[in-house]
């Protein structure tokens, strides 16, 4: 292993070097630095010019200004050094003080969208596939290479202008009319009805029940002005709880295994406690007060599944702190739609951004400022969850058709075990091989779509700095850029190569 990581290092290392040099001589001698300067009425044009010149090394041809640069950019692997140096821009701006910033922003959007759209898209892959050639595996497939086929900036804009800037104008009236909250309700009902699947007459019973809720539960907020002061409180906290705790039992162990479900009452039990004692606390929490309460629930968690465990304690603990997470999350959520009054009115009553990572001049705590910060990469995040969301659909459910059809899980189910241990601990690990591959080829795309995606949007990351750079022939920005992305597609497509050990017994790294 040591040995397989060593050579992947050294070829990462010298792909990166080729790579860098092919980047650097294709926008030196594409792009002109000067030429701003050169159609400039400046008297002092003269001048500006030749101090540029001095700044940016351009009297050194580029294969030895690029010796220079990578020299620099070598300096960067020194820890603690404080050395590195990636040059700096045509406004005399160093690179390695800008580029934090915009890595944070570009990292902060994509990571978000990569999780969404592996979860979503995964989940939705299995479903269809265990659903196969039903209604919602048909309208699935249709939306998966409709959603695949739009190019990012129409995405964007048509966020912008149909969820944004309506949702904003909804809230000044924010009345669902009954007709609307009946339409809704049957489009959950057809959607619901296709999920949980069945003879005609389940199906007909899961599509009135789920209709009847969904319209109800619109208007039941519409009249409560939900929508200007939302929040879940705790009777809708218990009941998510308590379904947290249900379903996550049944997907892992199944409800029949009563320790299971006992670490999971214990932890769901313990989560809605906390929801009440702990909001005196949220008041006057930060960012650090989180991570160390969210550090000791899930050291809790794991002590309940090892005690309450059994002779399956590993199971047990893993449903425990699932509750858990979960759990955190929707208290978590519900904080800060308690926040929502005072950030609406911050906002002036438009929420819902277009442009910018964050409201100029807003002030406020943890809870308004994230809310800030959510609002800003929402319709982003969406345009780049879409992009990928289609192909994790469609290889999930390719993957997932393929290894029900294998003998092992004909074998599985010849021996009488129930379809969820076929599906969950048979079928799933051997689907997911295939997803380690598009993960890492998916980061890259993501990043590279960020261009476009935080051009619509004036998000001001590693595709804004790119961007620019390129506009302007200003190339060290654009070579901190690629250095970004070269590095992180190496190191995904490394992380792969050792997922599939993990995935796959039969895979042995020599």
């Amino acid at each position: 292993m040591a040995s397989f990581i060593l050579r992947r290092l050294l070829v990462s290392v010298l792909i990166i070097i080729a790579a860098s040099f092919l980047m650097y001589m294709l926008v030196a001698y594409s792009a002109d630095p000067l030429q701003d300067l050169r159609s400039s009425n400046s008297p002092n044009k003269t001048q500006l010019i030749n101090a540029r010149i001095q700044l940016l090394q351009l009297d050194v041809v580029p294969p030895l200004r690029w010796l220079l640069w990578l020299g620099g950019a070598a300096k960067c692997l020194i820890p603690f050094a404080n050395a590195c140096d990636l040059g700096s821009t045509v406004s005399n701006a160093k690179v390695v003080d800008i580029l934090p910033q915009a890595l944070g922003s570009t990292v902060q959007l994509v990571t978000a969208a990569l999780i969404l759209a592996i979860l979503l898209g995964v989940t939705i892959g299995i479903v269809t596939a265990l659903r196969q050639y039903s209604g919602l595996d048909n309208v699935v497939t249709f939306l998966s290479f409709f959603l695949y086929s739009l190019p990012a900036f129409l995405v964007a804009v048509l966020l912008k202008e149909f969820v944004a800037i309506g949702f904003n104008n909804f809230l000044a009236h924010p009345v669902i009319p009954w007709w609307v909250a009946v339409i809704i309700g049957v489009v959950a009902g057809l959607i619901w009805q296709s999920l949980i699947g069945g003879d005609r007459r389940r199906r007909l019973l899961t599509f009135l029940i789920s209709g009847v809720a969904t319209a109800g539960v619109l208007l039941l907020m519409s009249a409560m002005n939900w929508f200007l002061m939302p929040g879940l409180g705790p009777v809708v906290m218990i009941i998510l709880i308590a379904a947290t705790v249900i379903g996550t039992t049944a997907l892992i162990s199944g409800l029949q295994n009563r320790r299971a479900l006992i670490s999971a009452a214990i932890a769901g039990a313990i989560s809605l406690v906390c929801y009440f004692v702990l909001q005196p606390l949220f008041n006057v929490s930060t960012v650090a007060t989180i991570v160390i309460l969210a550090v000791i629930a899930i050291v809790v968690s794991l002590a309940i599944g090892y005690f309450v465990g059994g002779y399956d304690r590993g199971q047990n603990m893993r449903i425990a702190v699932i509750v858990t997470i979960v759990s955190g999350f929707l208290i978590i959520v519900d904080r800060f739609m308690q926040a929502w009054p005072q950030y609406f009115q911050d906002t002036n009553g438009r929420p819902i951004a277009t442009v910018g990572s964050s409201t100029p001049g807003l002030e406020g705590d943890m809870w308004v400022t994230g809310l800030d910060t959510f609002t800003h990469l929402v319709l982003p995040t969406i345009a780049l969850l879409l992009i990928s969301f289609a192909s994790y659909t469609r290889y999930s459910r390719a993957g997932m058709l393929e290894v029900l059809n294998q003998d092992f899980i004909r074998t599985a189910r010849a021996k009488g075990l129930p379809e969820r241990t076929v599906v969950v601990r048979h079928a799933f690990r051997n689907m997911l091989i295939p997803i380690t591959t598009l993960v890492a080829f998916d980061v890259g795309a993501l990043l590279g779509g960020a261009v476009i995606t935080e051009r619509v949007f004036a998000i001001p990351g590693m595709g804004s700095l790119f961007n620019l750079g390129l506009s302007r022939g200003d190339l060290n920005p654009v070579m901190a850029y690629f250095l970004v992305i070269a590095a992180m597609a190496i190191l995904f497509n490394f992380l792969a190569d050792l997922a599939y050990a993990a995935l796959d017994p039969r895979v042995r790294v020599r």
